[in-house]
């Protein structure tokens, strides 16, 4: 806590070192171009605005690339980005240090895509259609009791259809911001959802005969996913990455995997393999990564969001037997 209220008092001096200059933009890097200033969250927001925004927008993510995003903190100039930005885009809950940069800092207009991603209560033991079914107001979200509990699962991006509509709710506020060139925002926004719905449509069809339907992941980041086609997620850690799980629930996960003939386990880009690497020489089990898309790297499948999901998608059928 002191740590951030530091990182408080340093941004809050940042922004007055940046002078009336900044107003325009020009000390975040000279854009004078007149294009609408979006500040983004994460990746998940920050490719959604680029691609809908266009030519029309300059971007600036808040979480740098191979940072992971769950606990990031704000640079002064990141702080400042938030205050002098026409739209910030972020989602309550998910990151707190950008949470509190939107509360004191953002003078723009401010969108939490939260409620368009109906987001409900996740745990590490997520059960195929719960999540699908439950409301945002149901904090128990129908499933059972975890540490995680009453805590919103924010990885929405993993369901094409919870990311396709944010997207909407993304283009509706640049068109709020940039009237004059709405019409553009809302062809770039039917193009953007129409390449998640066939992506949708390629993970049912290619998810839909799976020989096993348990995800054993090293956290909890597939629930929506799991919940879309149809699978039962098994999280080493919960929600937050950064969690260590205890020895008891390592064995109880470990038993799992071998009851249920669990032969992938599923660790992740950004976070060490080190938890998953010990509980597949417990059990036999291979590794593979499954990458939960909070930020792009040298060691991503792919460039975009879409290149990754369809690597994903091919990791999923591979792990889980699907014909």
């Amino acid at each position: 806590m002191l740590r951030r209220r530091l990182l408080a008092t340093a941004a809050t001096l940042g922004l007055v070192a940046l002078g009336a200059s900044a107003c325009s933009g020009a000390a975040l890097g000279g854009d004078t171009s007149g294009r609408v200033q979006v500040a983004a969250a994460f990746y998940a927001v920050d490719y959604a605005a680029s691609r809908i925004g266009g030519d029309r927008v300059s971007v600036t993510p808040l979480t740098k690339p191979g940072v992971e995003p769950h606990d990031v903190e704000l640079s002064a100039r990141k702080v400042a980005a938030v205050a002098l930005a026409d739209v910030v885009v972020f989602e309550r809950g998910f990151q707190p240090a950008v949470d509190d940069a939107v509360d004191h800092q953002a003078r723009g207009e401010v969108l939490d895509v939260s409620p368009a991603a109906r987001l409900v209560a996740g745990t590490a033991h997520d059960h195929a259609g719960e999540a699908a079914t439950a409301h945002p107001g149901d904090h128990n979200g129908g499933q059972g009791a975890h540490q995680d509990d009453e805590v919103l699962d924010p990885h929405f991006w993993l369901d094409p259809q919870r990311y396709a509509d944010v997207a909407k709710a993304i283009g509706t506020a640049l068109e709020r911001a940039d009237p004059a060139h709405a019409a553009a925002y809302r062809q770039r926004t039917a193009d953007f959802t129409g390449e998640l719905t066939s992506l949708d449509r390629a993970f049912a069809a290619g998810l839909k005969t799976c020989r096993n339907r348990d995800l054993v992941t090293g956290h909890a980041a597939f629930g929506y996913l799991g919940a879309r086609y149809g699978f039962h997620q098994e999280g080493v850690t919960g929600l937050s990455p950064e969690a260590e799980p205890s020895p008891a629930e390592l064995a109880r996960i470990a038993h799992f995997v071998k009851d249920q003939g669990v032969t992938t386990i599923y660790a992740e880009t950004l976070v060490s393999p080190a938890v998953t690497d010990t509980l597949a020489r417990e059990t036999g089990a291979t590794v593979k990564v499954l990458d939960p898309l909070e930020g792009i790297t040298d060691q991503s499948a792919g460039r975009t969001y879409f290149h990754v999901m369809r690597a994903n998608l091919a990791t999923l059928r591979a792990g889980q037997g699907c014909t």
